[in-house]
């Protein structure tokens, strides 16, 4: 075979596995991951709508977290929908288009939630160390701006991937050692030099994090000192107390993430399952817990939710 056809030969599906070693407990594990699902499925909904509807929530700070909440509806929704169709029907097929345009939103959408705290990080460090000019910086135009920022970022570093991963001869079946279309776990199954792709797929989750997360730390770094040089204890508590939710956002973001890169450098040798659980973790955790979050610390919205249930009677 010449290796012009090498380098175009690729299943015309691929079979995603779910957990490997766990196949035996998939009904029970998706039990948990149905519940999870729905519950983020209703609480970015919520958000979605109570920011929609309250014309007074119509403020940078709540813009982001409609871009956030929306962000946490596109992750949820194109990965777990197929990984419940392998647990309960084991429907492990999918064509391989279909997988690079869910690894494609997959992995861009992860780097959009990034971008979406980064921003929140900047709206908190504009509305505590520069209170006076908070509505001339954060305009409709700048917040349309960085959003706009935050897809082009993550479509400009996404897009090579499906073009990358189409080059390749699949030599070692079809079978993806995981729940959902993910770079690497596709990666391992081509032939060839795939040493681009690895570098490249990692030195842009670095990128990223890493960028992002100081970032994110040089913001609150610069808050902290603001929150301290206030003049009463009562103030500083109301300006950090309105952090709370956007660092609980942080912590249920980058968590997963760091201690996923760490088990796969200092446990590498740990059950696949075990990798594959954490990233599941990763992409499940965010979705569930930023509505709670920002639903419990955020009067606003805890008022509206509260307000919809008495509605209802319940």
């Amino acid at each position: 075979m010449s290796d012009s056809n090498m380098t175009s030969t690729h299943p015309a599906v691929f079979l995603l596995v779910g957990i490997p070693g766990l196949e035996h407990l998939h009904a029970w594990i998706s039990i948990p991951f149905c519940f999870t699902f729905t519950l983020a499925l209703f609480g970015n909904c919520t958000l979605l709508f109570i920011i929609w509807a309250d014309a007074a929530l119509h403020e940078p700070m709540y813009l982001f977290l409609a871009m956030l909440a929306a962000i946490d509806l596109v992750l949820s929704s194109t990965t777990l929908p197929k990984m419940l169709a392998i647990f309960w029907f084991r429907d492990r097929e999918v064509n391989f288009h279909a997988c690079l345009v869910l690894m494609f939103f997959l992995h861009s959408f992860s780097i959009m939630e990034s971008a979406m705290l980064l921003a929140m990080a900047f709206d908190r460090y504009v509305a505590i160390c520069k209170p006076l000019h908070y509505t001339t910086v954060l305009t409709g135009p700048l917040i349309t701006k960085i959003g706009m920022a935050a897809v082009s970022r993550a479509v400009t570093l996404m897009t090579p991937l499906p073009f990358l991963l189409r080059r390749f001869h699949y030599c070692r079946g079809p079978m993806i050692a995981h729940c959902y279309c993910e770079h690497m776990a596709v990666v391992r199954l081509a032939c060839g030099d795939t040493r681009f792709n690895n570098i490249y797929g990692i030195a842009v989750a670095m990128f990223i994090v890493v960028l992002d997360l100081l970032c994110v730390i040089l913001s609150y770094i610069f808050i902290l000192r603001a929150v301290l040089q206030l003049a009463s204890q009562e103030a500083r508590y109301k300006a950090f107390g309105t952090c709370v939710s956007h660092i609980g956002a942080i912590l249920s973001t980058y968590t997963p993430v760091v201690v996923s890169s760490l088990m796969h450098r200092m446990a590498c040798r740990a059950a696949p399952h075990v990798h594959i659980l954490l990233a599941i973790f990763y992409l499940l955790f965010p979705p569930l817990v930023n509505p709670i979050i920002y639903g419990i610390k955020t009067k606003q919205i805890c008022d509206h939710v509260l307000s919809l249930f008495r509605r209802k009677n319940v």
